[in-house]
């Protein structure tokens, strides 16, 4: 599973859904949405490197316009006579990416008519231009902070360590210099030396200021465990956390000074995705993760969590039982579902 467009933490929080026991079935729901949207609209919503062929655009013998069956947002290489031996590699500078006033995502390549450069047919039309580059809607990221351990040796490793944990969720994909990863889980972990530098943390919800060791590094929206118990950091003000605790439905307890303070930034990953190349990375390598328009992101939570009650209810037409128990209507869900898939839309375009 890859390339979700939210995560595991938003629809949980979105749906008040507490502890770990439905993360699979959310996590299902949230793919089977994404996917879904990507069907309806013939659309990438983050990128894929891919190299995708195209037949010769013959025109009066002349190919100078090649449309496209997907958004393109960069060209990495643009080849003709593409399934010979020795094809012809088109210079950057003798094409255009179109329409150039509102693309990425471009539909068409044209070849710049000032040129001497053409689309060219090898010993057949079929298959004869290659176009290697970024496919999709948007690569639109943002910065999400570094890597702290765990990718500098080793291109295979499955887990790594974020340096902020408050930004980076369950469904996440990731650009590391030139590397996809997606987040397919997360874990606690120790947090060096750092432990609970006060005398007195009592089992009362109230209790919701600690203060930690020096240079602890915790940062607002962070999860930290202590014993069993796990605490949703509020704010922090130099070493003292205003906290929220017993937090994903866990024990509220008390816990004794020096107790150490773990923390969710151990993430599991699959490397190399969307038609990257897992490398090493560096201590301190900045860490991107793209996101996909807000709009988009709304409407596979609503989907994610109206497909989790209809599951819990065997796809029934009433959701919950007793005195909870509610006649199951999508009509509001069906609308914007319309609404936002009409938009994004990609027309059905010939390539010839």
């Amino acid at each position: 599973m890859s390339n979700w467009y939210t995560s595991r933490e938003t629809v949980k929080r979105a749906g008040n859904l507490i502890g770990d026991d439905q993360n699979s079935a959310v996590d299902r729901q949230i793919e089977a949405a994404s996917r879904e949207f990507d069907r309806s609209t013939r659309r990438y919503f983050i990128p894929r490197t891919e190299a995708r062929t195209y037949r010769w655009p013959n025109r009066r013998g002349v190919g100078r316009v090649l449309w496209l069956d997907q958004g393109l947002i960069s060209v990495t290489t643009l080849k003709t006579q593409a399934q010979n031996t020795s094809p012809t590699t088109v210079s950057a500078d003798d094409f255009f990416l179109e329409p150039n006033n509102s693309g990425p995502p471009y539909n068409r390549i044209e070849i710049d008519l000032s040129s001497t450069a053409a689309f060219e047919a090898g010993d057949t039309p079929q298959r004869s231009i290659e176009v290697t580059g970024s496919w999709g809607y948007t690569a639109n990221t943002r910065s999400v902070g570094t890597v702290a351990s765990g990718l500098s040796s080793d291109a295979t490793v499955t887990e790594f360590v974020c340096s902020n944990a408050s930004v980076i969720d369950v469904g996440d994909t990731l650009l590391i210099e030139n590397e996809q990863i997606f987040v397919s889980d997360r874990s606690f972990a120790a947090l060096g030396s750092v432990l609970v530098n006060d005398a007195s943390i009592t089992s009362s919800m109230s209790d919701n200021t600690i203060t930690l060791d020096g240079s602890h590094g915790v940062v607002a929206g962070e999860i930290i465990r202590l014993d069993a118990e796990e605490i949703l950091v509020r704010s922090v003000a130099t070493n003292v956390i205003t906290v929220e605790r017993a937090y994903n439905g866990t024990l509220l307890a008390a816990h004794d000074n020096d107790t150490a303070v773990h923390i969710s930034r151990t993430l599991t990953i699959e490397r190399g995705v969307n038609g990257t190349t897992a490398a090493t990375h560096a201590n301190a390598t900045a860490i991107s993760k793209y996101e996909p328009p807000s709009d988009i992101s709304r409407l596979i939570i609503a989907q994610a969590l109206a497909m989790f009650s209809q599951e819990g209810a065997h796809y029934g037409r009433t959701v919950g039982i007793g005195d909870g128990a509610a006649q199951f209507d999508s009509k509001d869900l069906a609308s914007l579902e319309k609404r936002t898939s009409a938009f994004y839309r990609r027309s059905r375009q010939a390539s010839i």
